[in-house]
């Protein structure tokens, strides 16, 4: 069972799609990247609609709204359901899944491709999840 915060998401997506591989390698990638992507599109719409919860309402009851971003009105409420919704994980489990997350992971740890900065904490976080999944 493969897990990852939805925080890291994007960037771990990011990371695997920019990884130079062939083959097996790239297909298994490519659907995984695609499962972090679908759960990233999620993550987004539970993000939205929690911003519309917390917004100030004009006369009709809609979210009220300047320059594109919605006027939250409870920061506090609002940041404490963000931070719960990033916290959560995506699971990646059973037999179907199970020969795409190994390929992967042997991707991904015997990279000879160098990280630094934020891409670095990303690779860690992603070696550590794959590690932890076998």
């Amino acid at each position: 069972m493969f897990k990852i915060k939805n925080v890291y998401l994007k960037e771990a997506a990011e990371l695997l799609f920019n990884l130079t591989l062939k083959g097996k390698q790239s297909r298994h990638r490519t659907k995984l990247v695609n499962i972090m992507s679908d759960r990233l599109k999620e993550v987004e719409e539970q993000r939205v609609k929690l911003a519309k919860e917390y917004s100030y309402v004009d006369e009709k009851g809609n979210p009220k709204e300047e320059n594109g971003r919605f006027q939250i009105e409870d920061h506090v409420g609002f940041q404490n359901e963000v931070e719960e919704l990033f916290n959560e994980h995506l699971v990646v489990e059973g037999e179907d899944n199970r020969i795409m997350l190994q390929t992967v992971a042997d991707a991904l740890l015997k990279t000879d491709e160098e990280f630094s900065g934020q891409e670095a904490q990303v690779y860690d976080y992603l070696c550590q999840q794959f590690e932890d999944a076998k």
